[in-house]
């Protein structure tokens, strides 16, 4: 068996047979030839939103680093995320999602699926006992994020399976989503843990440059993936074959940089910890967060992601985001660079008034991979200044 590093840069990545090139073609091209009226080539392909080999490089790919049988490449995660609920959920169904999940979620649940008829009760997964009460006879998904966005909650990926398999044992059919886009498939295997389905949002620590939305399924479930495929086929949900390719070309580093990512975030967090400046520090890495023994179960390691809240409210918090020099006021996250937002403003405004809210003093950084003192004197220099 083959290690991640190696899948990273390999599986689905063949040399071109009629060139040699060690790098996978860009196949621009929206269709194919067909051997006669309705005779596909051997190739399988036919017209670009059905499937194309660039993309097809892409899942197997991605497949092979989540330890699946089957990948899909999206347009983008919330692509991803809405072709996934189409296919497990209908009207009069029920979800269960994170009590912090991350705004689009929350968005297409509150604003898209509710009006349809679907319910959803908002769960924190750290508390079992508060999962387990939240599943209904109408339960048919859990949807969990370990981390979670923006405050790093820690969900027991194997203790959330048994909780979906032992309802669905029942009678009542329960999936497991894991968003594993925080963790990364280097850092976290939600499929080999009891999960169904893991998502993620390719735009982040797989493609890595911050140059291309994405979005991506894996499963290990035949029969739903051939739903998948012909809802993502009926609905365009697709990405197109150069965006497919600057993903390929992000994921081979991904290992590499999720341990720089890893090593800078300690750093910043230990700085946080101490500082004055700051209420609160959420990083799974510290001992004091409630999810760390979990984390540490589960995880490689804790990963690029760390939030904190700033003593002096709101505008205290503003000020640091408007303060620093090397970390960048941007939404999005997983990039080489590191950046720093406001979520109450910014990436979560879309929870503002319900029980999703976050703290208006939260402080959001995805810590990138320059040389860490730099980003220590960086944002240590805007809490002293706040």
């Amino acid at each position: 068996m083959r290690g991640f590093s190696t899948n990273a840069i390999h599986a689905g990545q063949e040399p071109d047979p009629h060139t040699g090139a060690v790098i996978i073609p860009i196949h621009p091209s929206s269709t194919f030839v067909q051997d006669g009226v309705g005779g596909v080539r051997a190739g399988g392909y036919e017209y670009s939103r059905s499937a194309n080999p660039t993309r097809t490089a892409l899942q197997e790919c991605l497949a092979a680093l989540e330890g699946g049988r089957h990948g899909l490449a999206f347009g983008s995660g919330m692509g991803a995320t809405d072709v996934l609920m189409r296919v497990l959920l209908k009207p009069g169904d029920h979800l269960v999602i994170p009590h912090d999940a991350y705004g689009g979620t929350f968005r297409i649940v509150d604003k898209v699926l509710a009006p349809w008829g679907v319910q959803y009760t908002p769960v924190d997964f750290g508390d079992l006992d508060a999962l387990h009460a939240a599943v209904r006879p109408n339960t048919k998904l859990l949807w969990c994020e370990t981390p979670t966005n923006p405050l790093l909650g820690i969900a027991d990926i194997a203790a959330a399976a048994d909780i979906a398999g032992s309802a669905s044992s029942g009678g009542q059919a329960i999936r497991l989503v894991v968003d594993n886009t925080f963790a990364s498939p280097y850092l976290q295997s939600p499929l080999a843990l009891g999960a169904d389905v893991v998502l993620h949002s390719t735009t982040k620590y797989i493609g890595g440059h911050s140059d291309v939305v994405g979005g991506a399924l894996v499963t290990d479930d035949d029969a739903l993936v051939e739903e998948l495929r012909f809802t993502q086929n009926a609905t365009g949900s697709v990405p197109g074959p150069f965006d497919a390719w600057l993903t390929v070309r992000g994921v081979k580093t991904l290992a590499v940089r999720m341990e720089r990512h890893s090593d800078n975030a300690e750093r910043i967090a230990e700085l946080l910890t101490s500082h004055p400046a700051v209420e609160q520090v959420y990083y799974p890495g510290l001992p004091s967060h409630p999810g760390h023994e979990i984390a540490a179960k589960q995880m490689r390691r804790f990963g690029g992601m760390v939030s904190f809240t700033v003593v002096g409210g709101r505008d205290a918090a503003l000020r640091v985001c408007a303060a620093t020099k090397i970390f960048t006021l941007a939404e999005s996250l997983g990039g080489v660079e590191s950046l720093i937002e406001h979520p109450a403003a910014m990436t979560h405004l879309s929870v503002a008034g319900s029980a999703l809210e976050v703290p208006d003093n939260l402080v959001r950084l995805s810590v990138g991979i320059e040389d860490v003192e730099d980003l220590v004197d960086d944002l240590r220099a805007a809490l002293d200044a706040h």
